[in-house]
């Protein structure tokens, strides 16, 4: 815990404290940190282990297991590319693949400058207009190869705007 900044060890235990009286109030914990830091690495998850009295083993299974959760800062622009059975066969492989390649990342990974995460998710919900991709919630329909560029530009021109 050396490692967290007295106002980010603060702002956790403020978190904490709101759910002093949930009878399991990991996951809501966990959420919240997710949605204010953006990510939850083993520090957090050590300060959160002494405050509630679950073992770190048990906060780490629950951070790797669901995927809303990172240990990882992810980059402002969160791209989801839906890789589910529908998107798949309509070509969404080649999709991931044109954004792995523009970005110079892989799957899981986030640009040097902090801009995009690209990730590989399973099934989005939207198999009516595959092949579809997510960016920060916005969903992207039947989505093709030659779009990816200019989704990117879009993004770019964005840039460090909300």
């Amino acid at each position: 815990m050396a490692h967290l900044q007295a106002h980010a060890e603060k702002q956790i235990i403020e978190i904490i404290s709101r759910y002093k009286d949930e009878k399991t109030p990991l996951m809501m914990i966990l959420s919240d940190i997710q949605k204010e830091f953006g990510y939850i690495p083993l520090e957090v998850q050590e300060l959160v282990s002494e405050q509630i009295g679950v073992p770190v083993a048990e906060i780490y299974g629950v951070v790797t297991f669901y995927s809303f959760f990172s240990l990882n800062p992810k980059g402002k622009y969160v791209i989801g590319v839906c890789l589910g059975t529908a998107c798949y066969v309509k070509g969404a492989q080649q999709v991931i693949d044109k954004f792995s390649e523009i970005l110079n990342i892989k799957p899981g990974e986030t640009t040097e400058d902090g801009l995009f995460t690209l990730e590989a998710l399973r099934c989005i919900g939207a198999c009516g207009i595959a092949p579809a991709l997510s960016i920060n919630g916005k969903v992207y329909p039947k989505v093709a190869v030659s779009q990816v560029p200019a989704i990117i530009e879009e993004y770019r021109k964005m840039g460090g705007a909300n």
